[in-house]
C-alpha cells in the first residue's frame, strides 16, 4: 500500500455518513498520530460499527450518558477513547448530535514510523504491531489524553489513503453478553489483509 506524501485530511462531511457506511469508508484511510517521540501512521484495515441507543453492544445503549460516553453525544468526527482490560481503544464518533454512535478502529497496517512502533510494542514482528485495537493504540502512542479531540487536526487525525480492492463483513468480536447484538454483521475489514485481528 502507498499513500500520498502530503496526506489530505478528511473533512467534516466525511464523518457525517451513516455509521455503517462510515465504518466501511474508513477502510483504507490513513490514521496518523504525532507525538514528541515521532510520527506514526497506518492504513485502517478493520472497523466495527456501534449504533448507539438500540445496540446492546454499544456503551451508549439506551442512551446511557456517563462521563465515559459523553463525547459520543457530540458531533461526528470526535475522538472517543476508553480503557478495556488495561488497553486503550480508539473510536470515531459518528451519528448526529445526541445520537451516540461510533466506529471502533480494530486494526491498521503500519505505514510510517515502524521502528517507533516496534519500540513501543517491544516486538520486531511487523505483523504483530497493530493487528488489534489495543495493539494499534500502543504502537501509535494513542492514549486517553486524546479523548474528546477531533480527527480534523493534529496530533491525531485521519487522511485519505487507498481504496480497498475488496471488503469483507461479519459479526463483531468480543461482545458475547449482548444478546442479539453479538450477531449483527457490523465488523468490516479489507479482505485478505494480513493485519486484520484474529
Amino acid at each position: 500500500m502507498q499513500a500520498l506524501e502530503a496526506p489530505t485530511l478528511l473533512t467534516h462531511d466525511f464523518y457525517e455518513q451513516p455509521t455503517i457506511e462510515l465504518a466501511k469508508s474508513l477502510l483504507g484511510c490513513l490514521l496518523i498520530k504525532e507525538t514528541k517521540q515521532g510520527v506514526t501512521s497506518g492504513f485502517i484495515v478493520e472497523t466495527e460499527a456501534y449504533i448507539g441507543p438500540d445496540d446492546r453492544a454499544a456503551h451508549s445503549f439506551n442512551n446511557r450518558r456517563t462521563k465515559r460516553t459523553e463525547i459520543m453525544f457530540h458531533e461526528a468526527g470526535h475522538v472517543y477513547t476508553y480503557v478495556m482490560h488495561t488497553h486503550c481503544l480508539l473510536n470515531v464518533v459518528s451519528g448526529n448530535v445526541d445520537q451516540p454512535e461510533a466506529v471502533l478502529i480494530r486494526a491498521v497496517q503500519p505505514f510510517k514510523g515502524k521502528e517507533l512502533m516496534m519500540q513501543r510494542r517491544q516486538t520486531a514482528v511487523e505483523r504483530n504491531l497493530t493487528s488489534g485495537p489495543g495493539k494499534l493504540t500502543k504502537a501509535m502512542g494513542i492514549t486517553m489524553d486524546d479523548y474528546g479531540k477531533t480527527f480534523f487536526m493534529p496530533p491525531l487525525f485521519i487522511a485519505r489513503g487507498i481504496t480497498p480492492s475488496a471488503i469483507s463483513q461479519g459479526p463483531r468480536i468480543g461482545i458475547p453478553n449482548t444478546g442479539e447484538a453479538k450477531d449483527y454483521p457490523w465488523r468490516f475489514w479489507i479482505t485478505n489483509n494480513a493485519f486484520v485481528s484474529k
